[in-house]
């Protein structure tokens, strides 16, 4: 199991109230909340090995370099040619949290893991890709992740707690293929492919002027790849692109060139895990663990972590 950490204490922090506090006072709300998703997913799920995927850096030079638009909007006064390396607009009470959550992460002995220079859907892309042994539940509420889904040579499902995680839906290359039009035989990337065409305003995606989110599924159908796609814009021959689109497609070609290893997850991210990632039975240090939850008041959420762990030990 892998978890897109930042979606998940960001939705703790936005769907847990701030009168949730520690005993002097400072907020605990996306602690208390991420914690107590961590112990649902581990007592439902039963992942044998789980890593916490973190953003070392949200908004990478190399796609920045390559779009300066990509996430510009979320910085403060929204500039348009923002510099990578500038922090995240978090806030306030959020930021004090997450290296709470990552002391609670070590102290109960769950894996994280980071790469330098990129975030954590390519910690994500990089892990699913290495992985030739077990079936991978990747978990967030960001629809870029349904491009690592797949079905060989081990299967990746994206848990998506877009709705929370009571109605969270396991997606995989059919559903993927339903939900969005795409050919069910390449899901993951051609749902890459229909982002980088449809565009995404939320990633400061502009994608192609008048191409849909309809008109992207069609033409992602009928091409065996992106290359083969690009290709045919300069192909007149190529009956594939009506004369309207293959117009919008030639006017967007600067944009085109450059998308794709903004929207596309990277494969050989340099990724660094803290340690192994088995889940243990019992907290790997009960004593912090247990410091953490008093000083913070996590109480009831510590002891649920607690509790999953054993109890997902127990089907080992």
């Amino acid at each position: 199991m892998l978890l897109d950490a930042a979606s998940l204490y960001f939705r703790a922090f936005y769907g847990v109230p701030e009168s949730i506090t520690a005993p002097d006072g400072t907020p605990v709300n996306a602690v208390r909340g991420f914690t107590d998703m961590v112990s649902r997913l581990l007592t439902e799920r039963r992942p044998g090995r789980l890593v916490a995927c973190l953003d070392l850096d949200w908004r990478p030079a190399f796609r920045v370099d390559a779009l300066p638009s990509y996430k510009a909007h979320r910085l403060a006064g929204n500039p348009e040619t923002a510099p990578a390396g500038i922090p995240e607009v978090v806030p306030d009470t959020l930021s004090p949290q997450v290296p709470v959550i990552l002391d609670v992460l070590a102290a109960a002995g769950l894996a994280t893991a980071g790469a330098d220079g990129h975030e954590a859907d390519d910690v994500i892309g990089t892990l699913c890709a290495a992985e030739k042994v077990d079936p991978v539940e990747v978990v967030s509420g960001d629809r870029d992740l349904m491009q690592v889904v797949r079905d060989e040579p081990t299967p990746v499902r994206l848990v998506y707690v877009g709705r929370g995680l009571a109605k969270a839906e396991i997606l995989g290359p059919p559903e993927v293929a339903t939900k969005y039009g795409v050919p069910r035989a390449r899901a993951g990337e051609a749902y890459a492919e229909l982002a980088m065409l449809r565009g995404d305003p939320s990633d400061g995606l502009p994608g192609v002027p008048g191409i849909g989110a309809k008109t992207a599924a069609t033409l992602v159908g009928r091409f065996g790849s992106w290359e083969e796609l690009r290709a045919a814009i300069a192909d007149r021959a190529d009956t594939r692109l009506a004369p309207p689109v293959r117009g919008k497609l030639a006017a967007a070609a600067p944009y085109l060139a450059v998308v794709e290893p903004v929207v596309r997850v990277a494969l050989e991210a340099p990724v660094q895990l803290d340690r192994a990632d088995a889940v243990p039975d019992q907290p790997v240090d009960p004593e912090r663990l247990q410091e953490l939850s008093q000083r913070w008041g996590l109480g009831g959420s510590v002891d649920r972590l607690v509790t999953a762990l054993g109890a997902a030990g127990a089907t080992r």
